[in-house]
């Protein structure tokens, strides 16, 4: 038989030994399952917050390394994208007199020979001084700056600041305006136009003008030009779109260079265009007939008025004509020829409430409208005192001054169909629609008063004005200089306002020319068809091509309107 088999029989001391063993195991897995959570709620937190802060967070990190990439003002572009004003960063040079360590003396001989607006006395009084910081020079050029850090003096601090830059020099110069020393809009559009130039919102676009470099440059040469030739004290030009209102070009003359404008002449910085009111002469005579017309005092250009030597006003001053007919004319010589005594009489039939309220509706009574803040303010003579015979005086264009702004868009109201717009120095695109108009003179006026200003330029005063193809419509205005309380007889202000292609109207222009003197090529004559009329054709010669307008000697206004109503003198 089989022996049996011993049962094993494990020790007490050793069963104890493993319960411990696996009481310390479960513990171990606790903890570890603990450790897990707790990793993974903490994991799941950071998730979350990331989450959180990518859709809904300030994006505070991404907004400053934006910012940084932002210029501290935004730039100024024409309606081609072509840079007009710009931000760059510049050398700013400064004294802290407490950290000089070097001879004092030879320090202030240094500065004076580098920087002689101050003598060696005058540095030797800065460097001296208790005040613990000095502008030596903001905008410095690089020569000064380089020879300053060449002396090696501690208490000579450089550093760098924003500086606003104009690359183009003077064009446009006075739309554009400049910066204050501490880069705040003093003038212009760069004052109009401060907040959003420097808002981080709006910093970062360009603002787009309505300019055009190109077409501003040629008007800016020819008014020059023609300010040099006759010697004239200042010059002005605008030329607009009259559809739209935008300013393709404006300039006035003296030149101003925004990069040193605080430097420049107070006549320099002066904005004749907008800011100046002139009494701009016969220029308003068609404004004069489109208002009879629109009345229906003035029924056909045939019809016919006394325009002997003189005509006698209401309170018994004489109106006289430059070129008398010395007998009865037609309305459409009256504007030929520039009649002071036939516009009168139409004035007189318009009467004074009538008239008021045209100019009225024109914007001639109040603040031409634009964007600048240099707005000039139309003068006349108070409502109170406004009688028949200052009604006759404005109707030929005295006894009222404008700004040659306030007449550029008078003359686009006139020819766009009669709608009167602001004009505009912002590009008119989705963001700035083209502004909503009021209707002044009706289009049949509008259309009817093509040819009468046709005629002016191929048979009357304007002929010097003419740009071959080009069809150009205008008026002629010589006015006596306003000096001091009275009239200057030998001093003149002369215009040129004008519209082409006059078959289809589209662009609206004045020149001005502020004291021109006669010369040997103009026989002596000072007046607007001797210098401002030949300008305005220069320049629609130059910029019609630019702005899509094609020479044709086909297309004309319908002259057959005026033609049978103008007497051919033997």
């Amino acid at each position: 038989m089989n022996a049996p088999t011993p049962a094993l029989v494990a020790r007490p001391e050793r069963l104890r030994l493993v319960g411990q063993r696996r009481q310390l195991l479960g513990v171990m897995h606790q903890r570890l399952m603990v450790g897990m959570l707790l990793f993974a709620a903490i994991i799941g937190a950071v998730v979350l917050r990331l989450t959180w802060l990518g859709l809904f967070g300030d994006h505070a990190g991404r907004q400053a390394s934006y910012s940084a990439l932002i210029p501290p003002r935004g730039d100024i572009v024409d309606r081609d994208g072509q840079p007009l004003a710009r931000t760059i960063d510049s050398w700013t040079v400064a004294l802290q007199p407490a950290k000089v360590i070097g001879d004092k003396r030879a320090l202030a001989v240094q500065l004076a020979g580098l920087m002689p607006e101050k003598d060696a006395a005058g540095w030797l009084a800065e460097i001296n001084s208790t005040k613990s910081f000095i502008y030596l020079r903001r905008r410095a050029a690089p020569r000064l700056v380089q020879a300053l850090n060449a002396i090696g003096e501690p208490g000579i601090a450089l550093s760098r600041e924003p500086d606003r830059l104009y690359p183009q020099t003077d064009l446009a110069a006075h739309v554009l305006g400049h910066t204050d020393i501490d880069g705040h809009g003093a003038a212009g559009m760069e004052r109009a136009f401060d907040k959003h130039l420097t808002e981080e919102a709006t910093r970062g676009e360009p603002l787009a003008l309505s300019i055009s470099s190109r077409i501003q440059q040629a008007l800016e040469h020819e008014l020059l030009q023609a300010k040099t030739t006759f010697n004239a004290v200042g010059a002005a030009g605008v030329l607009l779109d009259i559809h739209t209102g935008e300013v393709l070009a404006m300039t006035s003359l003296p030149q101003l260079n925004p990069n040193i404008a605080g430097n420049m002449d107070p006549e320099a910085r002066f904005n004749r265009a907008t800011l100046g009111v002139f009494e701009l002469g016969s220029t308003f005579k068609p404004f004069t007939v489109a208002m009879a017309l629109d009345t229906g005092d003035v029924k056909s250009m045939g019809q016919m008025y006394p325009c002997y030597d003189k005509f006698l006003r209401p309170n018994g001053r004489a109106v006289t004509d430059t070129h008398p007919f010395g007998r009865p004319c037609s309305v459409a010589e009256i504007m030929m020829e520039s009649s002071n005594i036939g516009t009168a009489q139409i004035a007189g039939q318009v009467g004074t409430e009538r008239m008021r309220g045209f100019l009225e509706k024109m914007g001639f009574l109040g603040k031409v409208e634009i964007e600048l803040p240099e707005r000039g303010r139309a003068l006349t003579i108070p409502k109170a005192g406004w009688d028949t015979s200052t009604t006759m005086t404005v109707g030929f264009g005295h006894a009222i001054a404008v700004t040659p702004l306030h007449l550029a868009m008078g003359y686009a109201t006139l020819y766009n169909g009669g709608v009167y717009r602001p004009a505009t120095l912002l590009k008119v695109d989705r963001r700035h629609p083209v502004a909503k108009g009021r209707r002044v003179f009706t289009e049949e006026t509008s259309y009817k008063m093509r040819a009468l200003l046709r005629l002016v330029v191929t048979k009357g005063t304007g002929k010097k004005a003419d740009a071959v193809g080009y069809r150009v419509g205008g008026k002629t205005g010589t006015a006596e200089k306003v000096v001091g309380r009275g009239y200057a007889k030998n001093i003149n202000i002369t215009t040129f306002a004008g519209v082409f292609p006059m078959d289809e109207p589209r662009y609206a222009m004045v020149v001005m020319l502020d004291e021109p003197k006669a010369t040997a090529d103009t026989y002596g004559w000072r007046t607007a068809g001797w210098n401002a009329a030949p300008t305005f054709g220069k320049v629609v010669a130059r910029i019609a091509p630019m702005l899509g307008v094609r020479p044709d000697l086909k297309r004309d206004a319908n002259m057959s309107e005026v033609l049978p109503y103008v007497r051919e003198e033997k």
